[in-house]
């Protein structure tokens, strides 16, 4: 929530009138998270959401149930959550199992770059499920240029786990934690990355043990919960909280007992543990054990079920970093090096037009070697004016081939057009704006007939308009939120896990389509009678555009995608409308079912619904 992001002034008793359902608070209090986190889902992640974090965190998978997606359950959607996820009150958010931008380490180390890309000063940390093997991912993350390496154990998680998750999946954070420091520290790559754990941590002695153990910092998650009042009944994903702690009903709520000070208290016993536990050691400061397994001993219990159980190499000292702690967390965020974004907002006409928002036209030329192209020019904005207040407007050219993530993350006046082609994730995160992407005249190839931009194009987009002259890869528009979208092609798995905005399709698309996607609306043209068996029916349903607001929408964005592209198929279809609409098809979700977009009689259903509010009264 923005509103969050600006020290509180307004506190009289503890309480804020721009934050009344707080309690405890003071003034000067900033009441939102110094680390942001970046899921699966993307829910929220708009630029203003990065560029006011201090670190961002990419959530691999969660300790408590490693290898799982999650979902929100329609009814823990209020009005206020839907306006934070962008998405309407009342609809299931589901969040992938993998990240769609991830398959490989290198994809990794591109996301990385992008967050690095969009908030310089952020450091980037990936959070990692104790599991065997975590040693050798590990190292693969701090070459992909992360600034801290999470290491999550089993022992934690909220009551939203499932239950045979927690009892069975991930492992010990104390296996995954001396397997990474030891497989760094034989790399050389020890003194890259901070390491953190956390998993079920509750005392001082579990972060010397850690400490011990070689990691820097400590994350305390459910016993946190715990200080401020949680009771841990395990029913988050009910919305019945006991305690209001996980519940957006306001009656639950209004039980919440907890208040910062029970939080901080909690926490200082914690580190009066650790202070008095290093005294007794011979130690004056934290710096001076970590890493130094000598000081461990096992415990010996006589249970004949772990007799045969060998955990020596927990002790194994595989050395020291050759820094100490402090100077590792301490240094400067890694760097994304000379990046061609810097080269646009070095130009005085471009800084000035961000400065005083006024409009400015340019051009450039653009290679496969540039990245998240625009990504930090739309921090800038965000950082200056949030997701929606720039009143200017930046109309940018790029000719060439652009590398992976082009047009991430922009903001609404950034007008950014390419001529050429693009690789994966293109428009990924974006929250307004628009995109245009054409080929070069001399192309010697149909457009509508070939690849122009890559695979997972749109992901998690929270705004703004795509106009792709050509086909796109797999999984276009994946987590889609609120963007708009004409292309002429896709490969697999089109508007998976889409949760709103409006996509169209003017060519043949591949298997898979619609998965998962509990909001939002598709047109797809099936000129040969293909589509059909394509579309995965278990949420949403196929119907033809009967609807006249949806034969509205459908028209508006092939002729604003026809004078953006000049595409000869979009111009044809609209030059025979009338024989080219009975061959679109309408994928609706339940959430869409009574849209005016998509509902054939919505002004008689609207009436229908007043008359039946008048009649309660």
């Amino acid at each position: 929530d923005p509103i969050r992001w600006s020290p509180l002034t307004d506190v009289v008793d503890g309480y804020s009138s721009t934050l009344p359902h707080l309690k405890g608070l003071q003034n000067g209090d900033t009441a939102t998270s110094a680390i942001k986190q970046v899921a699966s889902g993307r829910f929220g992640v708009t630029p203003t959401f990065l560029v006011n974090a201090e670190q961002i965190e990419i959530k691999i998978a969660q300790g408590a149930k490693p290898g799982e997606g999650g979902q929100l359950p329609g009814k823990k959607v209020s009005a206020y959550i839907a306006r934070l996820r962008n998405s309407k009150p009342g609809v299931p958010l589901i969040s992938p199992p993998p990240h769609h931008d991830i398959y490989s380490i290198e994809d990794l180390a591109q996301l990385i770059f992008d967050l690095h890309q969009i908030n310089p000063k952020a450091k980037v940390s990936v959070k990692l499920v104790a599991e065997a093997g975590i040693g050798t991912v590990a190292s693969g993350v701090s070459k992909a240029n992360a600034d801290v390496i999470q290491i999550s154990g089993h022992d934690g998680g909220t009551g939203a786990s499932p239950i045979s998750s927690i009892k069975h999946a991930g492992g010990p954070w104390e296996l995954g934690l001396t397997e990474t420091h030891q497989t760094l520290i034989q790399n050389g790559l020890r003194e890259r990355v901070v390491l953190r754990v956390d998993g079920g941590f509750r005392s001082g002695l579990d972060v010397l043990l850690a400490a011990a153990m070689g990691a820097d910092e400590y994350g305390f998650g459910s016993v946190a919960m715990i200080a401020t009042g949680c009771v841990m009944a395990r029913i988050c994903h009910t919305n019945n909280c006991p305690v209001g702690v996980a519940s957006q009903r306001e009656e639950l709520r209004a039980r919440f007992p907890g208040v910062p000070g029970d939080l901080v208290n909690y926490f200082l016993f914690v580190a009066e543990e650790v202070r008095a536990t290093l005294a007794q050691l011979g130690y004056e400061k934290l710096d001076d054990i970590i890493g130094r397994t000598d000081l461990l001993k096992p415990k010996h219990i006589s249970l004949v079920k772990t007799q045969h159980i060998d955990l020596a190499y927990l002790l194994m000292n595989a050395g020291l970093p050759k820094w100490s702690s402090s100077q590792i967390r301490s240094q400067d965020v890694h760097s994304n090096g000379p990046v061609l974004d810097e080269t646009i907002l070095a130009d005085p006409e471009v800084s000035d037009a961000i400065e005083n928002e006024k409009e400015v036209s340019k051009t450039y030329p653009i290679y496969n070697v540039d990245r998240a192209v625009c990504g930090r020019v739309a921090g800038v904005i965000a950082k200056k004016y949030g997701d929606t207040g720039f009143a200017g407007q930046l109309n940018i050219t790029f000719t060439g081939s652009a590398g992976q993530s082009f047009g991430c993350f922009l903001t609404p006046g950034m007008n950014v057009r390419l001529v050429g082609e693009a690789n994966d994730y293109v428009g990924k995160g974006m929250a307004g704006g628009e995109l245009v992407v054409v080929p070069v005249d001399d192309t010697g190839f149909v457009p509508e007939d070939a690849a122009i931009v890559g695979n997972t194009c749109l992901y998690g987009a929270t705004g703004g308009q795509v106009f792709v002259r050509g086909k796109t890869g797999e999984r276009f528009a994946v987590r889609n939120s609120l963007g708009q979208a004409v292309v002429e092609g896709t490969g697999d798995h089109c508007c998976e896990y889409m949760t709103g905005g409006c996509v169209v399709v003017l060519g043949k698309v591949g298997r898979n389509v619609a998965a998962g996607m509990t909001g939002g609306l598709a047109y797809m043209l099936d000129e040969d009678d293909t589509l059909v068996p394509k579309v995965n029916k278990e949420i949403v349903k196929m119907q033809r555009v009967n609807a006249p607001a949806g034969q509205m929408q459908l028209k508006g964005l092939i002729e604003a995608y026809v004078e953006k592209t000049g595409s000869t198929k979009g111009a044809k279809i609209l030059s025979e409308w009338e024989a080219y609409l009975p061959l679109f098809w309408q994928l609706v979700p339940p959430s869409e079912e009574d849209s005016p977009e998509a509902c054939a009689e919505f002004e008689r259903v609207l009436a229908r619904q007043k008359t039946a509010v008048q009649s309660a009264k």
